[in-house]
């Protein structure tokens, strides 16, 4: 998973936070080579530009393996299209080949 920020860590702020030690040792583990702060900070920017409109989606159709109907409880963003599905709205679940659920626009796969 690539570093969406290029900044060098002399021109970052030093941030203290708390975390469980399970959830520090699952990160590690995930993170590999990269390090498990690289991998929060790309965590938090994917989900700052996934809340903030200047959502890039990085799925294809390719990437679905089943698809579910559904309906949004709350604003979601399309994973494909970056469409956002207001709350209420008809929608699916995608069921990626990584194993995690996400919101796909019922036009997303057409």
């Amino acid at each position: 998973m690539p570093t969406l920020t290029r900044t060098s860590t002399t021109e970052m702020e030093v941030t203290s936070i708390r975390l469980e030690k399970d959830l520090k040792e699952q990160l590690k583990t995930l993170s590999g080579n990269q390090g498990y702060q690289a991998l929060i900070r790309d965590i938090l920017w994917k989900y700052v530009h996934q809340r903030s409109g200047d959502f890039t989606p990085q799925l294809s159709a390719n990437d679905i393996r089943a698809t579910i109907s559904a309906i949004a409880q709350q604003e979601e963003r399309c994973a494909i299209t970056g469409t956002p599905i207001q709350s209420g709205e008809e929608m699916l679940l995608g069921f990626t080949i990584e194993g995690n659920l996400i919101p796909l626009s019922l036009g997303s796969l057409g």
